[in-house]
């Protein structure tokens, strides 16, 4: 019988080319979409779960109030840990990072850069799980200058040479670390990625006392099954036991005190797994996702396949009368509804079937471009995948039951005595109407798709607007120098070639650049004599050149100047600072100190100039306050040039930078720079654009399969209304305004939705647009315009059709 059942569904396959293949193109196009953002929420969600302890593990941030400004640190002081591992026995082990950037290392002649260094705690590896190769996890890194290499950075650094018990040299620092272990690769999906981790014994700050200075990423392994909620409650108990007392040395008030101007300080748990979605921080060990984006993808997943299902049974509805005398015959002829029931679920089954074949091959096909656009990896890996053959193939029944459930019991259910005659098939008892459920599928349909217009038009509006808005400073024809130090002594003749060169403008240097990797330091002041009122700042050591090379512009005062000795006390603030300090419009002259230092210094700072308010972080953030210092940097340089002949300019650079130097030329353009900030936001734009188009495709086949259904239904009027003298165009206008209107009340009901979470996601830019009437009118016109050429042509094709045919009958 199931052999009987299958050969009859292959011949309706093959019988009927056009309807299969659109059938099939549809619901392997919604299968893909399906499938694609699947394995897009699956390497979201698995961040860091590989992790034996995941469950356990806690990191300690750190934030609060201080005059106004908010404070959001995923890093926190360096006595942290040890103090919740001693006051807190749910606390079983407490461990510690601190990001080091990446310090040039040493082989011989060559010089090796781009290698990630952290300084890590000796119990690092009991509480995040990274299996050696060699060496021995509990005591690699228990002394000084020690440090573990990943499996890529000892292939990189040593060859095929056993790298264990080799001396590493730093170009800038005096001691050697030596090799104790040798890890995997830490994993794509962990939150933070590090070739190199030396023993935080090496790193004299590690042990600072200090409760006013946050650089340890701090992380807590809890006790099985105990609640991080009931811990945290508990930590304002910390900031009253440590950090009330250097307030009260610091400032000379109590905690209470401290807390009743409106400040306020506090401690926080974040769950590991929850770092990667659920993190808000402006400066973490690697970018972060949003949980957000997640569920807008999956919400798309599972309309894209409910779209492609409801298109599957449009289409085979809209089909029915084709296959009506041949329901008509076999109930005849002694079949019941039970077994063609069972036929139609089986051809609906077997069509969901080589759907999802050709799904996983398109998905296949289409990786490497989503990997490349979203720079995740997404890999199939069918061998640590053992569950995901079975699961696509019981997905794949799973469709076809669904997408075949409803075609099925109606067109079992045609009466034979009235399909034999020719009539119009219908169901046993009333005439089967089904116009109600259908407009609403359509309908439900454009929802969606006309949402999706609305929100890539909002997004692809807020991305230009980042595009255009001025930052305050000058990002264009900036050139970046990452490595000016690698000169060494040779680094003043450099320099004196950018000053010969006419094509250099001006040049500074900084580790402070306004857009991508940069320096970060909390500055922490009081304004004039007043050392009650704590203000947060950000500090940028600059030197004079720097104001005037990224055309930031003076609101008072001046510029720093080389020749006035007085200026390393002098101290340039941004507006934003100069309101928080409480100075309105006469700032110049004030002086600001700083707080008390672990080595009892105290230094008072001469403010000399107030620049223009500039965008130094990304347009989600608001400006803060921001305060410059004469510094002494060697790295980066930061060139303004000409842009005339760029390529020219660049291989001259790399002439002049290789006759004094082995160490590669490398070099970014600060413009790029701002570019890769918004890399998130244009990821998102481009893909949600992409999943808009297969939307509004997928519905166009269902709203096809409904003009089909709807030109059958209507033949014979249509032949009556052309033998009176109805005209083409009359008649295509007939058919196609009642799903026009289906299309306008879902953009009805699609525009008020799509606002409302568009002003959701927008809500996260500090600086952002306002939507427009128009997105919603442009949005409309498309959804119209897609639908009406669709319509058109299964109307055009009913309006030239010759009525003697549809009237033979008759």
């Amino acid at each position: 019988m199931f052999q009987n059942y299958l050969k009859i569904a292959i011949r309706n396959l093959l019988r009927h080319k056009t309807i299969s293949f659109i059938h099939l193109f549809g619901l392997a196009i919604g299968l893909a979409t399906c499938m694609a953002i699947l394995l897009f929420i699956q390497h979201e969600l698995s961040y860091d779960r590989f992790n034996e302890k995941a469950g356990r593990i806690v990191r300690v941030t750190f934030g609060g109030t201080v005059q106004g400004e908010v404070m959001n640190e995923s890093s926190v002081m360096p006595p942290v840990a040890a103090a919740l591992k001693a006051d807190y026995p749910e606390v079983e082990e407490s461990t510690r990072l601190r990001d080091y950037g990446f310090p040039p290392i040493k082989m011989g002649k060559e010089i090796f850069r781009d290698n990630s260094f952290a300084y890590v705690d000796g119990n690092f590896f009991s509480v995040f799980t990274l299996p050696f190769i060699e060496g021995d996890p509990a005591t690699a890194l228990e002394e000084p200058n020690t440090v573990v290499l990943s499996e890529a950075t000892a292939a990189k650094l040593f060859g095929d040479e056993n790298p264990m018990g080799k001396v590493l040299q730093f170009r800038d620092w005096k001691a050697g670390y030596k090799v104790t272990g040798v890890i995997k690769d830490i994993p794509d999906n962990a939150h933070f990625r590090f070739g190199l981790l030396a023993s935080m014994t090496s790193l004299p700050e590690a042990s600072l006392p200090t409760w006013m200075q946050s650089n340890f990423y701090t992380y807590l392994v809890l006790q099985k099954g105990f609640d991080y909620k009931k811990l945290e409650a508990r930590l304002p108990q910390v900031v009253e036991k440590y950090i009330g007392p250097q307030i009260q040395e610091a400032m000379g008030m109590t905690l209470a005190q401290f807390q009743e101007k409106g400040n306020n300080l506090t401690f926080r748990l974040q769950r590991l797994t929850d770092i990667h979605l659920y993190s808000n921080f402006p400066n973490d060990l690697s970018p972060h996702g949003d949980v957000r984006y997640v569920w807008i993808f999956g919400a798309i997943a599972a309309f894209m396949l409910l779209i492609a299902c409801i298109n599957f049974m449009n289409l085979s509805t809209a089909g029915a009368s084709k296959r009506a005398r041949e329901v008509g015959i076999r109930k005849v002829a002694g079949s019941g509804k039970g077994e063609l029931v069972k036929q139609f679920l089986l051809e609906s089954t077997l069509m969901a079937t080589i759907a999802m074949v050709l799904a996983a091959t398109l998905v296949g096909i289409a990786l490497p471009f989503l990997e490349e656009i979203t720079g995740f990896s997404l890999q199939i890996r069918w061998d640590s995948m053992p569950f995901l053959l079975p699961g696509l193939l019981l997905f794949a029944l799973l469709t076809g039951l669904l997408a075949g459930s409803y075609p099925a019991f109606f067109l079992s259910s045609f009466q034979p005595s009235a399909v034999l005659k020719g009539s119009r098939p219908t169901q046993k008892g009333q005439g089967f109407n089904s116009a109600g459920l259908r407009s609403g599928l359509v309908v439900f349909q454009f929802i969606l798709s006309v949402s999706m217009i609305i929100s890539t038009a909002v997004v692809y509006q807020q991305l230009q607007f980042i595009q255009n808005t001025k930052l305050g400073y000058n990002k264009d024809a900036v050139l970046i120098l990452p490595n000016l130090g690698a000169l060494g002594q040779k680094e003043e003749a450099f320099r004196q070639q950018l000053r010969q060169d006419p094509r250099v403008l001006s040049f500074s240097t900084s580790g402070y650049l306004p857009a991508g990797p940069t320096n970060s330091n909390n500055f922490f002041l009081f304004a004039d004599n007043n050392e009650t009122e704590m203000v947060k700042t950000l500090r940028y050591d600059v030197d004079e050149q720097y104001i005037p090379t990224l055309g930031l512009e003076m609101e008072e005062g001046r510029n720093f100047s080389k020749d006035l000795l007085a200026d390393s006390a002098s101290i340039i603030i941004n507006q934003a600072a100069a309101t928080a300090f409480g100075w309105g419009e006469e700032p110049l002259g004030h002086t600001l100190k700083t707080t008390l230092r672990s080595n009892g210094e105290q230094k008072t700072y001469q403010v000399i100039g107030v620049v223009r308010d500039f965008h130094f972080r990304s347009l989600h953030e608001r400006i803060s306050p921001l305060v410059m210092v004469l510094g002494n940097y060697s790295s980066p340089a930061i060139l303004k040039v000409e842009t005339t002949n760029t390529p020219a300019l660049l291989s001259s650079l790399k002439e002049s930078w290789g006759s004094l130097t082995e160490e590669p030329f490398s070099y970014s353009f600060l413009d790029d720079r701002v570019y890769a900030t918004y890399k998130a936001e244009r990821t998102f734009g481009l893909i949600l654009g992409i999943f808009t188009g297969l939307t509004i495709f997928v519905s166009c086949l269902g709203l096809f399969g409904l003009a089909i259904f709807s030109a059958e239904q209507r033949t014979k009027e249509i032949g009556i209304r052309k033998v009176l003298g109805a005209t083409t165009a009359g008649i295509v206008g007939l058919l196609s305004k009642d799903f026009l209107k289906l299309v306008g009340i879902a953009l009805v009901i699609a525009s008020p939705l799509a606002y409302f979470f568009m002003e959701k996601w927008l809500a996260d830019f500090a600086y952002r647009i306002e939507i427009s009437w128009w997105v919603f009118a442009l949005a409309g016109f498309t959804a119209v315009a897609v639908a009406f050429l669709t319509i058109g042509f299964q109307s055009v094709k009913a309006a030239l059709a010759n009525p003697v045919e549809s009237l033979r009958n008759e």
